[in-house]
């Protein structure tokens, strides 16, 4: 499954090892996972600490690249895997609400309603978390998503629309200016 077209002058270019691949690859999308594990992780520490470790792993591995690899897919799957193995740690680092709310506090996202989807997405599970993520936050198609999640087609489709209401009834319970539930 490969990328944009410019992804295997990129993907050969990264496989001869040159620099300049390298540094055009991270200027491409580490912006894009961070943000990613920042949303997984639910705190900035853990999120600049698993950025790292994903670019360590993406510079020791570029060059045993597929020259049809897709490399959107790739870097994202990189940081699922270890935002999945961090949490297999002895103490999984629990969600820092101050962190959040942090956050959202300093987000360009203003609107209560943005910060309530925010809240909304860092309460959902992992595996709901990360297909909202992938499709509606960093664009990723479907064939993508499933190349990163390691599923079907089908099985992200399900994933993404129990993920979807899963979100939608977390933002509803969500209480409103006037205190009260939207869903009552």
């Amino acid at each position: 499954m490969m990328g944009p077209p410019a992804d295997a002058a990129l993907v050969e270019r990264l496989r001869r090892g040159e620099r300049g691949a390298f540094r055009e690859l991270y200027a491409r999308f580490a912006q894009p996972t961070f943000g990613f594990l920042l949303r997984l992780a639910g705190r900035r520490d853990a999120a600049e600490d698993l950025h790292q470790e994903v670019w360590l792993s993406v510079a020791r591995h570029a060059a045993r690249l597929q020259p049809d690899t897709d490399l959107g897919a790739w870097i994202f799957t990189v940081a699922r895997n270890r935002f999945r193995s961090s949490r297999r740690r002895p103490r999984p680092i629990p969600l820092d609400e101050a962190a959040l709310d942090q956050r959202l506090a300093s987000s360009p996202l203003d609107d209560p309603g943005c910060r309530d989807l925010e809240r909304a997405l860092a309460a959902l599970p992992d595996t709901h978390r990360e297909v909202l993520l992938l499709v509606a936050i960093e664009g990723l198609d479907t064939a993508q998503v499933g190349a990163v999640l390691d599923l079907r087609a089908d099985a992200v489709r399900q994933r993404l629309a129990r993920a979807r209401a899963a979100l939608a009834e977390l933002v509803a319970a969500q209480p409103r200016p006037d205190g009260k539930r939207m869903t009552s």
